[in-house]
């Protein structure tokens, strides 16, 4: 099958949620978000050469109060920079697990995490029981 092809045959959003349960996480749907993780890694890999390129290229700044809004850019700038890099292993280790098989299973109960969860934020790793049980323990032992 060649890439076109591949095309024709891959599934919408709208497809994987309305398939039935028994399709979960089937050959097309495992391909569907391999696809989407690889694109939202490519993506993100593009924001932040740009965004190092930006900073690195500061315009002239004469004004104090441009300065000012230049140098609270670049803060804004770094602060979501550094949420994307931690995004980028967890990328890595979903596209892993669409590798190994074991992709849209929580990690801690083997239960299916959900379409609607994963379409969401495809790098999760917990069902939502499981992870809203882990954010109570955290807030419980970190207060």
């Amino acid at each position: 099958m060649n890439i076109s092809q591949k095309d024709q045959c891959a599934l919408t959003e709208e497809q994987i949620i309305k398939a039935p349960k028994s399709d979960y996480m089937n050959a097309a749907q495992l391909e569907f978000f391999r696809r989407r993780l690889t694109q939202l890694h490519e993506t993100i890999n593009e924001r932040i050469q740009e965004a190092k390129h930006k900073m690195a290229t500061p315009p002239e700044l004469n004004d104090d109060s441009d300065r000012a809004s230049w140098e609270e850019e670049c803060s804004t700038s770094l602060r979501i920079l550094d949420r994307e890099q931690k995004l980028l292993p967890k990328i890595v280790q979903s596209l892993e697990r669409i590798r190994l098989g074991t992709y849209g299973y929580c990690l801690e109960s083997d239960e299916p995490i959900g379409i609607p969860r994963l379409l969401a934020r495809p790098t999760a790793e917990y069902c939502a029981d499981v992870k809203a049980d882990r954010e109570l323990k955290e807030r419980i032992y970190r207060d």
